[in-house]
């Protein structure tokens, strides 16, 4: 009980420190930025080159998966393409670049390089998939306010107020999310996953991304774990996926994006991450 307390204050600490600050920053930074320069970049006839903005994006802000929901509400709200923001929101936990250097020397640079490509390009599929999908109607009114950039006046008061709205509609969620990820964490140690996810059979793969989302393991932690599942016998194509899986998504974030998405479209998030975990580590099972 004294761990799971431990972990709990722990992940809302840090949660609620990254939350704040970021949204703070994202809300200040709208006085410098030509959103409608950047909206019209993003959301501009040639999807591909959308697309690599939103991976570009991603890589240069490498938040794990609570962080980037301030951006994405941000995004939203500038009306910025709704495919473009999806695959933001699933590229961006997931290319770091400090930690894909881990893995180079970690795994190899042939294995963080095989990461990058195939985690952007499904995160590039899916996106557009979503919206093609019609998803874009499943976010919620609260979460796409317009707010007019021509007529707005911007200063630190107005970041740190709209910074303080967007944490009284999220911080239950946070709260919530929050002891959900340190009971499972704690609940649930790395020896059960070498245990019983060892071998190297085929159905570990979709299994490990589906036990991925629930443990709530930061990429940077998964590094070293990975290291350790593969040397217990864990195939590499199962390991891939639950550092996919477990990176792309946890319980908070999950919690949290009920503030922002209709159920419908979390449960197709939930089932996106899955399906690129899933489908990574069956492209690492053939490597």
């Amino acid at each position: 009980m004294y761990e799971i307390v431990t972990t709990f204050a722990t992940l809302i600490l840090e949660l609620s420190v990254l939350f704040v600050g970021i949204s703070f920053l994202i809300n200040l930074v709208q006085i410098w930025i030509p959103y409608d320069k950047v909206n019209m970049w993003l959301s501009g006839k040639n999807s591909f080159v959308g697309a690599l903005g939103a991976i570009v994006f991603a890589f240069v802000t490498p938040f794990c998966s609570c962080s980037t929901i301030p951006i994405v509400v941000n995004l939203l709200n500038k009306k910025v393409r709704f495919g473009i923001v999806m695959i933001f929101l699933f590229s961006s936990p997931i290319l770091d670049p400090t930690i894909l250097t881990l893995m180079v020397f970690a795994l190899g640079w042939k294995v963080a390089t095989f990461y990058t490509l195939i985690t952007s390009v499904l995160s590039i599929v899916i996106g557009f998939a979503l919206e093609k999908m019609g998803f874009e109607n499943a976010v919620k009114e609260v979460a796409v306010q317009n707010i007019d950039a021509t007529t707005a006046t911007f200063s630190v008061a107005t970041a740190w107020k709209e910074t303080i709205d967007l944490m009284k509609a999220v911080y239950p969620y946070l709260l919530f999310g929050a002891g959900i990820g340190a009971f499972i964490h704690e609940v649930v140690p790395t020896e059960w996953i070498s245990t019983y996810l060892g071998g190297d059979s085929w159905w570990l793969i979709p299994l490990a991304a589906i036990v991925g989302i629930p443990l709530y393991v930061r990429l940077s932690a998964m590094i070293p774990v990975s290291q350790i599942l593969i040397a217990k016998g864990m195939s590499a194509g199962a390991v891939m996926a639950l550092v996919i899986s477990s990176a792309g998504a946890s319980m908070p974030e999950i919690v949290m994006l009920n503030s922002i998405f209709q159920k419908r479209l979390v449960v197709a998030f939930i089932g996106s991450v899955i399906l690129m975990s899933t489908v990574s580590g069956f492209l690492f099972y053939l490597l």
